[in-house]
């Protein structure tokens, strides 16, 4: 087989497989994730871990509780705020200017490799924007995915883009009379559509957080599937080999082939397993993020669906994208840093987020928002559930899955919480983005665990959308957080499912009984904070994120 036919015919071949297969595989996987963590949160720890009671010693607060709504109204208009809103609010698209930077240095040097392997000598500037437009394309899903989370925002991304290449596909057809817009458009189409995609098999939503790390092991399989018949093929020696240690073990042609694909598969599995631990590795080590590894596998796969058609030049030119990928990654480090520079991270805030388990895909909506925004302005903590165990599995939770050794993410004491609350990463990522800190619990072990993250976190809110006389543990986390935490750093999200008048007679009555040791007790004016949420669109989540950023006293000490 011609080193051509192999980087234009089976290069593509193997990543069409292996994207294709990605996505079954990547919600087998999950379903499966999901499956033991929900074993291991009905299990109980290793060694016996006292359930805490309600404090014995009760008083009557000095003052009655007052509970105030807000909604997205209460946002101020004008008002910058404090320096942690306006992290939290512009560092997203802080974020998508350097993408976008590092996607435009990858389409330049795609097209002059393009123009390098056709030899083409007429450099017209209509022909050069068009050729650097189209391969611009990707960064325009990497904006999208970095900061884009409503449908206006996508919206106007998207015509943006497309008025732009309309605009230049009507200059060139214009100065081309030869050429029309159906060829231009079909030309962007061949260069574009395949790897759009293979790219949304491994970032639909459900698969997003485990997409990258099934793809690029299940490329190294399909490489294994087809290597060791490459190489037998090509030698003809070795073929004649293969051929008769098959005939002695008794195997037919068929068999044989079916036994060298398989070979094959488990050898390209092993080496891709070190691949895989390598990733988590980077990510463990804080030089990568889980979004930063997203969006690496999308360029470097457009890079090298792109540059397969060089490869009918000449097969050096099938380097092309992968020149362009080093350079899109030269420009991400210099721009983070940068853009570190320009904007100090200060201190760190931290969020926790506590919520009613039961609200399922609406729970993992608000996540997928609130993260857009949070992770600049601080880490967020939160207890694993089954609502979000899989949209927020990091890497070396998830191989550490793969390698059977889930158990350990458990946390089994008051020790093991107390070690793995002093290692608890609050330090941004290269990228700027603060790390979501996810803590598994034992059916033993969540109460004190709860406890504990509410003490240190700078902000607490409870997603209380849908509770009902039902949600027994939330009720414990409310009596909790009116005991020990100062209201003026809690916000309660609610909407129309939630049962108000039970939740604010519940309020009073745990109101009646708070512990005499809690910070609440000499509030003068001690207030519930309730957030009405609709539609969580932009103006919501600034008004949300006002009151959580806003002033508040330093977290109580444990």
């Amino acid at each position: 087989m011609s080193t051509t036919v192999m980087l234009t015919g089976l290069l593509p071949f193997i990543v069409l497989v292996a994207s294709v297969l990605a996505v079954p595989t990547s919600l087998l996987l999950l379903r499966l994730y999901r499956s033991a963590v929900q074993k291991g949160m009905r299990s109980a720890g290793g060694s016996p871990v006292p359930v805490p009671d309600r404090p014995a010693v009760h008083r009557t607060p000095l003052s009655a509780l007052r509970i105030q709504a807000f909604d997205a109204s209460s946002h101020a208009q004008g008002d910058l705020g404090p320096p942690a809103y306006r992290k939290a609010r512009d560092g997203r698209w802080q974020t998508a200017a350097v993408y976008s930077a590092a996607g435009a240095s990858f389409a330049v040097i795609m097209t002059a490799g393009w123009l390098a392997a056709t030899h083409d000598q007429a450099l017209v500037w209509i022909k050069l924007l068009l050729l650097f437009w189209s391969y611009l394309w990707p960064t325009v899903i990497a904006v999208v995915l970095v900061a884009a989370y409503d449908r206006p925002s996508r919206l106007q991304l998207f015509a943006a883009y497309f008025i732009g290449l309309l605009a230049i596909a009507a200059v060139a057809a214009a100065r081309n009379p030869g050429t029309g817009l159906g060829q231009l458009f079909l030309y962007w189409i061949i260069e574009n559509g395949p790897p759009t995609g293979l790219v949304l098999a491994f970032l639909l939503r459900p698969i997003r957080a485990v997409g990258p790390l099934v793809l690029a092991f299940l490329i190294a399989v399909a490489i294994g599937s087809q290597f060791l018949l490459s190489v037998a093929s090509a030698n003809e020696g070795l073929l004649r080999l293969v051929a008769g240690i098959g005939f002695r073990l008794g195997l037919s042609a068929g068999a044989m082939f079916s036994c060298l694909i398989v070979l094959g598969m488990l050898v390209f599995g092993a080496l891709g397993w070190p691949l895989l631990r390598f990733l988590g590795k980077r990510y463990e080590q804080k030089r990568a993020s889980d979004q930063s590894i997203m969006l690496d596998a999308l360029w470097l796969l457009f890079g090298v669906v792109q540059s397969v058609g060089l490869a009918f030049e000449s097969p050096p030119w099938i380097l092309t994208g992968l020149v362009a990928f080093i350079g899109y990654k030269l420009v991400t480090g210099v721009g983070f840093r940068l853009s570190a520079a320009a904007h100090p991270a200060g201190d760190p805030r931290t969020l926790l987020l506590l919520r009613v388990f039961a609200l399922g895909k609406r729970s993992e909506r608000l996540f997928d928002k609130l993260r857009k925004h949070w992770p600049y302005a601080g880490s967020m903590s939160m207890i694993a559930g089954p609502d979000l165990v899989t949209a927020t599995i990091e890497p070396h939770e998830f191989l550490a899955f793969v390698s059977g050794r889930l158990g350990r993410q458990f946390v089994s004491d008051a020790r093991d919480l107390e070690h793995r609350i002093a290692v608890v990463d609050k330090r941004p990522d290269p990228d700027g983005r603060c790390r979501i800190n996810e803590f598994f619990c034992r059916n033993d072990t969540w109460q004190m665990t709860m406890e504990r993250l509410a003490a240190m976190s700078d902000a607490v809110l409870m997603d209380l959308r849908s509770f009902s006389p039902a949600n027994r543990g939330c009720i414990f986390e409310l009596g909790r957080l009116l005991d020990g935490i100062d209201l003026r750093r809690v916000v309660f999200l609610v909407d129309d499912t939630t049962d108000q008048g039970f939740l604010e007679s519940t309020l009073q009555d745990l109101w009646q009984n708070l512990d005499a040791g809690s910070p609440n007790q000499t509030a003068p004016v001690p207030t519930v904070r309730l957030f009405h949420t609709k539609v969580q669109s932009r103006r919501e989540l600034g008004a949300l994120l006002r009151l959580l950023t806003g002033p508040a006293p330093a977290p109580m000490s444990p």
